[in-house]
């Protein structure tokens, strides 16, 4: 993992959209030490390195939600190996809440559900969009802003 992260940390601004792409999708990774790490040891600008970060995470969320619009939740769970029992849970609470929920796609292993969770249900991809945006910029400046305080 460590090579992995030095890989992201040498392509810069690069380098976190694509570590944040990742993290934004079904694989498991995470972007924010990638962000920390070209915060403390490269300097590199605190905000352009959110945006980037932002970015990146919502093209992977928003794969996640085009996963979701293309498939059925048979075929996500036998894809993604996601318990169905837990899709159909997570679809269901989603259907509740509306777009707006696409806010908590930031979340570690339920950001997953949620957006792919909103394809099956074709919300409204504007509004999921908007909703995902605000979410993770604002998680991304508490991630960024919180590295620099330790240093």
């Amino acid at each position: 993992m460590d090579s992995l992260n030095e890989f992201f940390i040498e392509y810069g601004y690069w380098g976190m959209g694509m570590a944040s792409f990742l993290a934004g999708t079904f694989v498991p990774f995470s972007s924010e030490a990638v962000m920390g790490a070209l915060l403390v040891a490269t300097g590199m600008d605190p905000m352009l390195t959110v945006i980037s970060g932002t970015i990146g995470n919502v093209l992977g969320s928003m794969f996640n939600y085009y996963i979701g619009r293309i498939g059925s939740v048979e075929q996500i769970s036998r894809w993604l190996h996601v318990k169905e029992k837990r899709l159909i849970k997570t679809r269901d609470y989603v259907e509740r809440k509306g777009s707006w929920i696409a806010f908590f796609s930031f979340l570690p292993a339920f950001g997953t559900a949620i957006s792919i969770s909103l394809g099956i249900l074709r919300a409204n991809v504007w509004g999921v969009m908007f909703w995902t945006i605000t979410g993770k910029f604002i998680r991304y400046l508490i991630v960024a802003y919180s590295a620099l305080a330790l240093v």
